[in-house]
């Protein structure tokens, strides 16, 4: 495994944590909130300044990082305290973080985009042949050239990531597909798809579009929204038991993917409009899981506010400090299960 790769992909992750962070900071500093300290990763400390009245850290392990304040999980005389603030700018504080997450990965697919030869359609261009021109797939049977991905198995379709999402994770043989066809909504029941030269699901090929500021923005939202759908869509899946604690990866899982991923890509353009590919998947994932309303993340703190709002009562100080603590040690452990996991795999294979 390339050095430089690995190096690249633990740099790349940071970055994902520090715009995160970065976010809470900047949305604290101007709401007038006193910041403590500002670091990224966890662990011991590598380098430190401070400036002013913050405190700026860089620490050995890259799985994290925080932005303390003042009064953040305690009461404080400060009068510039976190719990002094009032409950909007607070709210503003705490989902800054996942905003800016999400902003980035909206940016990153918008580079990608602008990255790649054409913009992919949702629309069949035509079915897969074998080398002598002989028809090769199956829902030729079903589909015909020209028609537009709508829905499959009732998942609507944004982009061609969500057609092979749709083929791949559906456990069936047959699917029932919504096309647009010569301006008409069309039903099809019982379509199968099948490449009987490669034995996989994909046997036709969308169009390709010519790039434009219209379709570069309408793609870069669609694609935003599948990939922001497919997350929770995961995390859903994850509680109802479809993926098991095996099918977890932390940081070494994404570092590793990440440095295999940009290995296999044949050109310098290639490695990176995967590298940047797979950052817009992590950060929108960050955003998302931090919005969990799960104590210690950003979402269990703002359904704390949102309660202090309803009710125009704090829940005390020490009660939600230590509900944050207990889900941070929760999440802990997890963690360290989960790395424990992520190497495993990297000495099993």
């Amino acid at each position: 495994m390339n050095i430089i790769t690995i190096l690249v992909a633990i740099l790349c992750f940071g970055i994902i944590i520090m715009i995160h962070e970065a976010g809470h900071f900047f949305v604290a500093k101007k709401s007038g909130i006193r910041v403590l300290e500002f670091s990224i990763g966890m662990g011991p400390k590598l380098l430190q300044k401070q400036k002013g009245e913050t405190k700026y850290s860089l620490r050995a392990f890259p799985i994290g990082g925080y932005c303390a304040m003042e009064g953040e999980d305690e009461n404080s005389d400060d009068p510039r305290a976190f719990r002094k603030a009032p409950v909007w700018k607070r709210m503003l504080v705490t989902v800054a973080g996942a905003a800016m997450n999400l902003i980035l990965g909206l940016v990153l697919i918008v580079a990608v985009i602008c990255m790649d030869s054409a913009i992919t359609s949702t629309t069949l261009a035509d079915f897969r042949t074998d080398k002598d021109g002989n028809d090769v797939s199956t829902s030729s049977q079903w589909l015909k050239t020209g028609d537009r991905f709508l829905e499959i198995n009732g998942l609507k379709i944004f982009t061609v990531q969500d057609i092979s999402y749709a083929l791949q994770n559906d456990d069936c043989e047959t699917f029932t597909v919504v096309v647009e066809r010569d301006g008409e909504r069309v039903t099809l029941e019982n379509v199968e798809f099948y490449n009987k030269e490669t034995k996989g699901l994909l046997d036709f090929r969308v169009y390709g579009l010519e790039k434009s500021i219209g379709n570069v923005v309408s793609y870069s939202g669609r694609q935003f929204v599948s990939t922001a759908r497919l997350i929770w869509i995961s995390l859903r899946d994850l509680l109802r038991g479809k993926y098991g604690f095996h099918d977890l990866s932390g940081v070494v899982g994404i570092i590793d993917s990440t440095t295999e991923i940009v290995a296999q890509s044949e050109t310098l353009h290639d490695k990176a409009m995967n590298l940047l590919d797979l950052m817009s998947f992590i950060t929108i994932n960050v955003g998302i899981f931090n919005l969990i309303p799960f104590p210690a993340l950003d979402g269990g703190r703002l359904v704390f506010l949102i309660v202090e709002a309803l009710r125009r009562k704090p829940v005390p100080a020490h009660i939600e400090g230590m509900i944050h603590f207990v889900g941070l040690a929760a999440l802990m452990l997890l963690m360290i299960a989960v790395t424990f996991q992520d190497i495993m795999k990297i000495f099993q294979r």
